[in-house]
């Protein structure tokens, strides 16, 4: 499969602009065209020693979850390690692609699996995310009504004239027993400026303005972390034996919430697998269920009554590459080879 076809059809399976702003997503490495892949290796972290795994395995494309490449680079040589990846890359031909927070926020992503460790229960986005356009064209719509048709047509004329208007109409309308023409359009951003500055030259005008901001509309099922709402109650120490069990880990870390014990009830469970603190705090919940979070937000939790299981960072998110693997190859029709790293694995061990 040519390169630039499955990065379409990766960007299909998980649109990237569902990826949180500060992250560092897409096609990070490429190799001059034109690139066949025949073999997509998949990992969480892409380590030095993943990437002789990849190599040994004669990966084309490495999909890895978190980007190997975050910060920019100032230059490619072989003094770190992260520089070194990109050099091993392109000596060897592999692409690197990396869809991070894109998976996180899909329905079908990383958080959707977290969720089954709990076991039946219902969920939702605890950060819902919005479409990447709105509904209509233009990001405002300005209305106004005017009683001069002479003056309205010199008004209108001018608007015409400013880029990135659209959806101009004028209909008649009865405005305190008056006749007038109610005029609506929508506009960009930079439209609006122009458009505001036109109207405040006449005060009546101005005065008979309003201005809406057309709101982007919630993607259903979409967004970063879940709010879990299980079928049954059950006790903390049954859920601590599920996530175990799911994330097929020995132990786990556990801060029993305040007044709380390992029978009480766990009806509510907030998750979000990797770094989870931001997407969790302020949640109303029994449990709070992440990869890792600051000492501080944990007491937080605590005193509020919440429970918290840490399973440390990536734990919470490389479980999901074999069904990943399966889904994939679904969506790509078996055009192309998919395999899972052996070497990829958290780097925290318990000595």
């Amino acid at each position: 499969m040519n390169l630039r076809e499955l990065v379409s059809a990766l960007n299909d399976f998980a649109s990237l602009s569902l990826a949180e702003s500060w992250d560092n997503v897409g096609l990070l490495v490429e190799p001059s065209p034109p690139h066949t892949v025949n073999t997509l290796f998949l990992t969480n972290d892409l380590t030095e020693e993943v990437m002789e795994e990849a190599v040994q395995k004669k990966a084309d494309l490495i999909l890895s979850y978190h980007p190997p490449v975050f910060t920019p680079l100032k230059r490619v040589t072989w003094k770190t390690w992260k520089e070194r990846l990109v050099v091993r890359a392109l000596e060897h031909r592999i692409g690197i692609y990396s869809p991070h927070t894109a998976y996180d926020a899909i329905p079908h992503g990383v958080n959707n699996w977290l969720t089954k460790g709990l076991g039946a229960c219902t969920s939702i986005p605890l950060h819902p995310s919005t479409a990447p356009s709105y509904p209509a064209e233009g990001t405002h719509r300005v209305e106004f009504c005017a009683d001069s048709s002479e003056h309205l047509d010199t008004v209108l004329s001018k608007i015409k004239d400013i880029q990135e208007i659209s959806c101009l109409t004028t209909l008649p309308a009865r405005v305190e027993g008056e006749e007038q023409t109610r005029v609506s359009l929508n506009c960009s951003q930079k439209a609006l400026l122009e458009v505001v500055a036109l109207l405040s030259q006449n005060s009546l005008l101005y005065n008979k303005t309003e201005i809406l901001l057309l709101q982007k509309p919630l993607l259903p099922h979409t967004g970063m972390g879940r709010l879990c709402t299980l079928s049954e109650p059950v006790s903390l120490s049954d859920i601590i034996a599920r996530i175990k069990s799911h994330l097929k880990l020995p132990h786990i870390r556990l801060a029993v919430g305040m007044g709380k014990t390992l029978e009480s009830p766990v009806k509510k469970a907030a998750l979000c697998a990797g770094s989870g603190s931001s997407i969790l705090k302020g949640t109303e919940a029994d449990l709070y269920l992440t990869g890792e979070m600051s000492h501080h937000d944990v007491l937080d939790a605590v005193a509020n009554g919440i429970s918290v299981i840490l399973c440390e960072h990536s734990n919470t998110e490389r479980g999901f590459l074999s069904e990943l693997r399966d889904m994939l190859a679904s969506h790509l029709c078996s055009k192309v080879n998919i395999i899972v790293s052996e070497k990829d694995k958290d780097p925290l061990q318990v000595a």
